[in-house]
């Protein structure tokens, strides 16, 4: 049986900078809240509340007073830094730098389009850590839409300014960037309308799909590993299974079972941003034992 875990799956930079400072600093003070799941990984989860990591819920973190906590990756709307502030707790800013500048273009788009009336549209998960996060910088007016369904949210007769959550796939962003501008001319009845779509997916991220095309293909069985939380797991999932009918989704090795496999397959394991890549060399060391 031949195994090979693919090179371009695993956690994302922001996840892993975030990782990083959160065991930096439970090295100096062995204990340290956290906003939120630092990732949507359970093992990893675990593995770190282990050292001392502590997740909170954003009702819990307005009770804290003067401690720290730690901001993950996904970013957090202006509410948190003002809670934060009143109640003296420091925070330690964790959050994806990609994420806060996709903020700051958000906050100064939603202030330009409300002078001429027009409406911003986030591509997104409702309620996902960071869709929240960029709500905020639209005083939670912006409309979140996650297919094309979602649509008929949207006034197609007003101005449009559309951001995509960072981890959503570029193709499908594009879809509702073609129907979203199709929809609007029919109503306005013209060609020329008042839309900007910006460029805010993550390349690292949203391009993870077009390898995982050829990946899934070139293996007789996919091991998808990724925590159930995972929004982008999920949809990394449905690509290996399109591709792959004999694509598996597991969160630990645990799940694994002995008649998914034939001696002579060739494995493939993958996973999401949110899956650290000890885990996914656990699983291949597991299948290995496997006696056929």
């Amino acid at each position: 049986m031949k195994i090979e875990i693919d090179k371009n799956s695993g956690f994302c930079f922001g996840v892993v900078k975030a990782i990083e400072i959160a065991e930096s600093e439970l090295k100096v003070d062995k204990k340290l809240y956290c906003l939120g799941d630092i990732v949507h990984n359970g093992a990893e989860v675990k593995r770190l509340e282990k050292i001392g990591l502590i997740t909170i819920n954003h009702e819990e973190f307005k009770k804290l007073k003067n401690t720290k906590v730690l901001l993950r990756a996904h970013g957090e709307p202006p509410e948190t830094y003002e809670i934060a502030k009143q109640n003296n707790i420091k925070l330690i800013d964790a959050s994806c730098p990609i994420v806060l500048n996709l903020q700051k273009k958000i906050h100064k788009s939603y202030s330009e389009i409300l002078e001429i009336e027009g409406q911003i549209i986030i591509y997104g998960k409702q309620g996902h850590a960071e869709v929240v996060g960029l709500l905020g910088h639209t005083n939670n007016k912006g409309i979140v839409v996650s297919e094309v369904d979602d649509l008929n949210k949207i006034d197609f007769s007003k101005p449009v300014s559309i951001f995509s959550q960072t981890t959503k796939s570029s193709s499908g962003y594009q879809k509702i960037i073609d129907e979203l501008k199709i929809r609007m001319k029919k109503v306005q009845g013209k060609d020329e309308i008042s839309f900007i779509s910006h460029a805010s997916t993550c390349r690292q991220v949203s391009t993870r799909d077009v390898h995982l095309v050829e990946f899934a293909k070139k293996h007789d069985i996919i091991i998808f590993v990724s925590g159930k939380k995972s929004s982008n797991g999920k949809l990394l999932y449905e690509v290996c299974k399109e591709q792959n009918n004999r694509s598996y989704f597991i969160s630990n090795t645990e799940e694994l079972k002995k008649i998914w496999f034939n001696e002579t397959d060739s494995v493939g394991i993958c996973g999401a941003t949110s899956t650290p890549e000890w885990l996914m060399k656990k699983v291949g060391y597991e299948i290995q034992k496997f006696d056929f």
